[in-house]
């Protein structure tokens, strides 16, 4: 792919994204919004532009489940060495809730009334000149089962917990414990 492709590629999936954003937003009300930056390796920059040009978010759909006691499941990614939200990348003709629900399912086992859209990040991705954006789904749901199983295909999720203070070690603490306080008070 020659630099002019990966200009190509990033106005696609700025295209792309911005249709996904407005899909999304116009449908649900009540979520918070964010903006978050990465700066990536040319070759990450491919691979993420390719997948906003598919789908519109660079890094799939996630959920945040809570307890009633505003407690937060979050699983153990090994590969990112961090506890995460339960989510992940999405499948051909797969809804972002669809993408959400099949991972809640897969990284910690557990049940769920969804709620709606919790979190909205405008995810901005750099790589030199070059720049494009997707969004990232968090959908909000309430525990109807609690105790966790981890059933990753994918081997990269060891672990699911539940936590009241969030761990120093946990990707996006700040939006999280955002809409923990937003949430719970």
């Amino acid at each position: 792919m020659t630099l002019d492709d990966l200009w190509f590629l990033a106005t696609e999936a700025d295209q792309r994204a911005e249709q996904a954003y407005h899909r999304l937003t116009e449908r649900h009300t009540g979520f918070m919004e964010f903006t978050r930056t990465y700066d990536v390796s040319r070759r990450r920059f491919r691979t993420l532009a390719r997948r906003v040009s598919d789908t519109g978010a660079p890094y799939g759909a996630h959920t945040i489940v809570y307890r009633p006691s505003g407690e937060i499941l979050l699983v153990w990614h090994g590969g990112l060495d961090t506890w995460v939200l339960p989510g992940g990348g999405i499948q051909e003709d797969e809804s972002y809730r669809e993408t959400a629900e099949r991972e809640l399912c897969e990284e910690a086992g557990v049940e769920a009334n969804y709620e709606g859209l919790g979190i909205a990040t405008r995810t901005a991705i750099r790589c030199g000149e070059y720049s494009t954006w997707g969004i990232l789904p968090v959908f909000q749901a309430c525990a109807k089962t609690t105790t966790p199983t981890v059933r990753d295909p994918d081997g990269e999720i060891t672990d699911a917990k539940w936590f009241g203070k969030l761990p120093e070690n946990t990707r996006d603490r700040e939006q999280l414990v955002a809409w923990q306080e937003n949430e719970f008070g």
